[in-house]
């Protein structure tokens, strides 16, 4: 039989369930990572388990988020992560080592092996032939702990890659067109596998940034198979060890096949508010730009980071563009600056900014107001930025250098200029004095915790019947930035009351009040969505907040997969239309019941829904495997396990 890359490697960590699309399996979990905007708060989680040590072969904490220290808190946070893993058996990158996806497929990453991360861009792993998926940090925590992870085996979607990128074509120009193709919605439960000829003429970088953006189309994961061009990646790493040969199975059957022929792309862009949003850069040029932000996980490597060097070499910035550059990890800058790059790019007039994820998630480097923002991130969800009016555009790095220069979007083909050439280095520089091991005596670790530092909240069983008031009610393709923003809120992550006051605030500034004034009313929160609510970052607080505020069920036209597994794990109910049409008989401030939810979801009855202000009843769907079940109705993840203690 014939066999696909995902499904070589999820076989061989097989613990619970067979392989079989569609069907709930639970996999062993070889390597975990965390970040420190939801590593507190899984570390908390961890904690609250009892354990002496993770049990996994590698667990990882960066500090890549938070890293902007204005205030005792993220500070706080950090000093609280170098403790926990030094007693509990984590390797600690520290604040300026670089992104947790960067650091990870430069130092750790492994052919073969699975990596679960509480970061949704994770995937960045697959660059590598590594199964590596995003997830909520209660699932990353329980992964440390050696519990199974589980989720929906996946329908394998192969991509043929054919032909090669014509000059000033990049890696991010086949996502984009991927992103085209798939779009945001509708891939849930679906793993991108790379194949073909064109694979060979990607460097593992250019691979990294396309596995990393599949996570914008909704897929599990996206993997590329593990060749020579791997070898010497891992190689120049120092980690030549840890490589094997991994491909698909000749004629594996798969879900869907589709081919692209890489000679054919052009140099494209994600228009405002979403990555899908996809247009030919030349139908947007002359465009005037105000900013241009390089780098992210997306695209920060040394290939990347080069490729924008020798653009703009001898010349200078755009006096109408702000140049911010963000590299992806101390071994990139330092590569950059001895190799006299670096210094290129401070004389063109850089704003150079910590190896962080800075600008992409909005902590830093907020346009200026209406501006129109070229980054080479990932996401440009509306006020993702930190300002709600700027216009941001999802660019490569060639086609960002170009606006560089010409003060407008510009095709890159048309700057007049050679393509710059390449080359990887043979041997990369090793220093890993800023990833910190566990400590040998973790007995005599004493963990710091700061004032924001609180418990994880707790949850109630769910009741007989879920009563209450739609809160808010929303449309389509609901991020989880909509929910609980990133940027500066982020510091108050381990702080859940706190942050929990910042639900909605994209969208409608009275959602706290009017959510705290139902909870304290005694009568139960409920969110109304459209179609793929919970787009984007995996941050589990987009479930937790909620939680805390009395949010009991979630009623949408469609779910995104970490969000779903989010909701469980806090006890809220993920509930889905029958009929789409019913979406149009709720109103935000009704008074909804679900009578016998609990006796239904047990015995996997249909629920109906009640809604007493309009005087309407209909049925709707809550499809929970026996496990998940067991979670919502313990009323959460950590409920379940206390009761089994």
């Amino acid at each position: 039989m014939t066999k696909t890359l995902t499904q070589k490697i999820l076989e061989r960590h097989l613990v619970s369930g067979e392989y079989e699309p569609g069907n709930e399996i639970g996999i062993r979990i070889d390597q975990t990572l965390t970040q420190d905007a939801t590593g507190t708060m899984a570390c908390l989680q961890f904690e609250a388990m009892g354990l002496d040590r993770v049990k996994t072969d590698s667990s990882v904490s960066f500090v890549d988020h938070n890293t902007i220290q204005i205030g005792f808190e993220n500070a706080d946070d950090h000093r609280y992560l170098q403790t926990v893993a030094a007693r509990y058996g984590l390797d600690y990158s520290r604040a300026g080592n670089g992104i947790c996806h960067q650091v990870h497929l430069e130092r750790f990453g492994k052919p073969g092996t699975t990596l679960l991360g509480s970061d949704s861009h994770t995937p960045t792993g697959g660059g590598i032939g590594q199964i590596a998926i995003g997830a909520g940090g209660l699932d990353v925590a329980l992964a440390m702990a050696g519990e199974p992870f589980f989720l929906t085996c996946p329908r394998v979607i192969r991509i043929n890659l054919t032909g090669k990128l014509e000059s000033w074509v990049s890696a991010k120009d086949v996502i984009l067109k991927i992103l085209e193709i798939f779009g945001t919605k509708g891939n849930v439960g679906c793993v991108f596998e790379y194949g073909g000829s064109g694979v060979e003429t990607l460097t593992v970088p250019e691979r990294a940034t396309i596995a990393n953006m599949g996570a914008e189309c909704g897929v599990t994961t996206s993997i590329f198979p593990s060749d020579e061009e791997t070898r010497k990646f891992l190689k120049a790493q120092a980690r030549e060890g840890g490589w094997q040969e991994l491909d698909a199975d000749p004629g594996a059957e798969c879900f869907k096949v589709i081919d692209i022929d890489l000679s054919e792309l052009v140099p494209l862009t994600a228009t405002p508010h979403s990555p899908c949003n996809i247009s030919a850069v030349k139908e947007l040029e002359g465009m005037d730009v105000n900013q241009v932000c390089v780098g992210s996980c997306t695209n920060s490597s040394y290939r990347d980071l080069m490729v924008v060097a020798k653009t703009l070499k001898g010349k200078k910035v755009h006096p109408n563009v702000s140049f911010v550059l963000a590299p992806g990890s101390k071994q990139v800058v330092d590569m950059l600056a001895r190799n006299g790059a670096l210094a290129d790019l401070i004389e063109t007039g850089v704003r150079l900014e910590e190896n962080a994820c800075g600008f992409c998630i909005g902590n830093s480097q907020s346009p200026q107001t209406g501006a129109v923002s070229l980054r080479t991130s990932n996401r440009n969800f509306l006020a993702r930025s930190g300002t709600k009016s700027a216009n941001v555009y999802l660019v490569s790095p060639e086609t960002a250098a170009a606006a560089v220069i010409t003060g407008k979007i510009t095709d890159p083909r048309g700057l007049g200029m050679p393509y710059p050439e390449i080359a990887i280095p043979d041997e990369f520089i090793i220093d890993d004095s800023m990833i910190l091991p566990p400590s040998d005596d973790p007995d005599s670790v004493e963990i710091y915790r700061g004032p924001n530092i609180g418990e994880p909240p707790s949850n109630d069983p769910l009741p007989e019947t879920v009563t209450g008031v739609v809160t808010i009610k929303v449309e389509d393709n609901i991020t989880t930035d909509h929910i609980i923003p990133a940027g500066s809120r982020m510091k108050y992550r381990s702080n859940v009351p706190r942050y929990s006051e910042f639900l909605f605030e994209v969208l409608d500034t009275g959602f706290y009040n009017r959510a705290r004034e139902i909870r304290d009313s005694g009568m139960h929160n409920i969110i109304v969505g459209g179609l793929s609510y919970g787009q984007g970052s995996s941050r589990e607080h987009a479930a937790l907040c909620p939680m805390y505020m009395g949010v009991k069920a979630v009623l949408a036209k469609s779910f995104e997969r970490i969000h779903t597994a989010n909701l469980i794990n806090f006890g809220i109910v993920p509930v889905t239309f029958r009929n789409e049409d019913d979406y149009d008989k709720i109103d935000q401030g009704d008074r909804l019941e679900i009578p016998d939810i609990r006796e239904k979801i047990s015995l996997g009855k249909t629920l109906v829904v009640k809604n007493a202000t309009k005087g309407v009843e209909f049925e709707v769907d809550c499809d929970l495997s026996e496990r998940a079940k067991d979670i919502v109705l313990a009323g959460g993840m950590l409920s379940l396990i206390k009761n089994k203690k």
